[in-house]
């Protein structure tokens, strides 16, 4: 009997959304090869990620990218990651050849990423097969926040070899274009389904407060308070608003609770937008400064679930009621299908997995 794949996954640890869009992924792998062998590299917490992943896996707890570093959830500081890329490019091949030692030893069938390149480059100098599946890749990014730095063109240059070095570059709908890569093949919406549960709330409504995985706290201990409203929260958030609940006390997982609120206060992500749309749920949302993923996102949201933007200092002061309002008087669309993951998970069988 041959042995089984053996996949390894490295996961951006920059907020939840790339974690939400690989987890469907594994998932729906392991109905295809049963009993693979899963190691996973990635920062954020274990917890987050069996919550979402029902297979077992090897946890790595490092990370091979940062992303960008943020101010908040919706600001980059550009200084700050300015010079966290120059830092990581200072001697890309030594890192390459690290890379590639690394993962010669550790001797996985297949290397995915999201969305770190430097895997990509590692596994392309090692001899592996590589692919990578996201909504964006840090090379666009880095275009359009630092081409025009005189230091940025070798940086760039090195990024786009790493991507274009995996077998494919399987991009998720929504998505950015991606037109310098050349290995873009583009794929479904992916999409967790929740279960919709009561929240013993009566006939109160109820609105989920999340900004992702970056820590963003919005002032709630300071919203005036709407008969009918109650404002579910992070418990490190400490809220002591009287209409706030604790996200946690309602023993669900994230995504459960997002298919059973009324509404949900976010920022553009791909995640948060794609399974609030496949499970029903309104979107009021905060655009990020000048982040250019946001814009496909946004427009596809608005045409699979009621959304609106909703601005800074609305969020700030909390007079949401009259937005809230207009929400959810907007049409429902019908939901977007979410075959992506099973694309994706076909694809990674085709570059090596062998069904059992």
């Amino acid at each position: 009997m041959p042995n089984p794949l053996h996949l390894f996954v490295d996961i951006s640890s920059h907020g939840f959304g790339h974690l939400a869009i690989t987890a469907p992924v594994l998932n729906t792998l392991a109905e295809i090869v049963p009993n693979y062998r899963l190691t996973i590299r990635t920062r954020l917490p274990a917890s987050k990620l069996r919550q979402r992943i029902g297979v077992p896996f090897t946890l790595i707890e490092e990370r091979t990218d940062f992303g960008y570093v943020m101010l908040d959830a919706t600001r980059i500081d550009r200084p700050a990651s300015a010079a966290a890329y120059r830092q990581a490019h200072a001697d890309w091949p030594a890192s390459v050849a690290t890379e590639a030692a690394w993962l010669s030893q550790l001797k996985p069938d297949l290397v995915l990423t999201n969305v770190s390149y430097l895997p990509l480059a590692g596994a392309a100098a090692a001899g592996i097969p590589a692919l990578s599946l996201c909504s964006l890749n840090w090379a666009d990014l880095f275009a359009h926040f630092f081409a025009d730095e005189p230091w940025a063109a070798a940086i760039h240059a090195e990024m786009l070899a790493a991507y274009r070095a995996a077998k494919v570059f399987l991009r998720v709908t929504p998505g950015m274009p991606m037109d310098s890569l050349g290995n873009v093949r583009a794929i479904g919406p992916i999409a967790a389904l929740g279960q919709k549960h009561d929240l013993g709330l009566g006939g109160d409504r109820a609105v989920l407060v999340a900004m992702g995985g970056i820590a963003h706290h919005l002032p709630v201990d300071q919203w005036p308070r709407r008969p009918g409203l109650r404002w579910l929260v992070a418990a490190n958030w400490q809220c002591h608003h009287p209409d706030a609940l604790t996200v946690e006390s309602f023993g669900l997982s994230f995504t459960d609770l997002l298919c059973s609120v009324d509404a949900i206060i976010t920022k553009p992500g791909y995640g948060t937008f794609t399974e609030a749309a496949a499970n029903g749920t309104p979107v009021l949302y905060q655009r990020r400064e000048d982040w250019p993923e946001q814009d496909c996102l946004i427009d596809w949201l608005a045409g699979h679930a009621p959304s609106l933007e909703i601005a800074a200092g609305r969020l700030a002061d909390g007079q949401l009621a009259e937005a809230l309002s207009a929400l959810w008087q907007q049409p429902r669309p019908p939901r977007p299908a979410v075959g992506g993951a099973r694309q994706a998970a076909e694809m990674i069988v085709a570059l090596g997995a062998r069904p059992g």
